[in-house]
C-alpha cells in the first residue's frame, strides 16, 4: 500500500504492520538523509475518509523522538518531506509509534486516521521542503517586476504636468511597501494567509 524513496536508494515497500493502524518503514544509514518521499502504490486505498498521517523517528543521543511530518490520502497520494533539521532533535513531538520502541536509526511511521483529524495536526517546522520556498523566490521575483515596473515611470514634480483625474502615489512609498514586504517574506512566507 505504501513506498518510500530516499535519493540514491532503491524504492522501499517493505513496511512492517504493527498494529491495525500503524505501520513503520525502518530506513538504514540515515545519517545522510535530507529528503525523503512518501507515497500510496496504488494497489490499496484508503477507506474513504481515511488517510495517512506520516511521521520521522530519529534515534538520538536522548532517545528516540517522533516528527509529524504531514499526511497522505486518497486525494493527495504522496509527499516530500524534509527531515534534515528533525536529525538534531528539533521540535520533538509524541506519537503512538513511541510505545513500539524499535532502536533503528531512523523510522518513517504512517498512521491510518480520520480525515478531518488530519487537517487538524500541525507538522513539524521546516518539513516541507520546496513549496515555501519556490513561493518565497516567486514572491520576490514578482515584489522586484513589479517595483521596477513601477518606478520606469518615475517623474519628478517638476516634470508633471496637472492632471486632475489623476491620482499620484509617490516613489518613496513604493519603495517603503517594497522593503517592509520583503522583510515579512524572509520572517515567515505564510505571513499573508494571516
Amino acid at each position: 500500500m505504501f513506498g518510500i524513496i530516499i535519493s540514491g536508494r532503491l524504492v522501499q515497500t517493505d513496511f512492517q504492520q504493527v498494529s491495525e493502524t500503524h505501520c513503520l518503514f525502518n530506513i538504514p544509514d540515515a545519517d545522510n538523509i535530507n529528503h525523503i518521499v512518501v507515497f500510496m502504490t496504488g494497489q490499496t486505498p484508503f477507506p474513504d475518509g481515511m488517510g495517512g498521517a506520516v511521521y520521522f523517528s530519529w534515534a538520538g543521543p536522548e532517545g528516540t523522538s517522533w516528527h509529524l511530518l504531514g499526511h497522505i490520502s486518497n486525494n493527495k497520494p504522496s509527499a516530500i518531506f524534509k527531515v534534515s533539521s528533525l536529525k538534531k532533535g528539533e521540535g520533538s513531538t509524541v506519537t503512538p509509534f513511541a510505545t513500539y520502541g524499535v532502536n533503528h536509526a531512523a523510522q518513517i511511521g504512517i498512521s491510518a486516521e480520520p480525515l478531518d483529524q488530519l487537517s487538524g495536526h500541525t507538522p513539524a517546522a521546516n518539513t516541507v521542503p520546496s513549496a515555501a520556498e519556490s513561493f518565497t523566490e516567486f514572491s520576490k521575483r514578482m515584489l522586484e517586476n513589479f517595483y521596477n515596473y513601477a518606478s520606469s515611470f518615475a517623474i519628478t514634480q517638476a516634470q508633471m504636468t496637472p492632471t486632475p483625474s489623476q491620482t499620484y502615489v509617490p516613489l518613496s512609498t513604493l519603495t517603503s511597501w517594497f522593503s517592509n514586504f520583503e522583510r515579512k517574506l524572509q520572517q515567515n512566507p505564510y505571513f499573508w494567509r494571516s
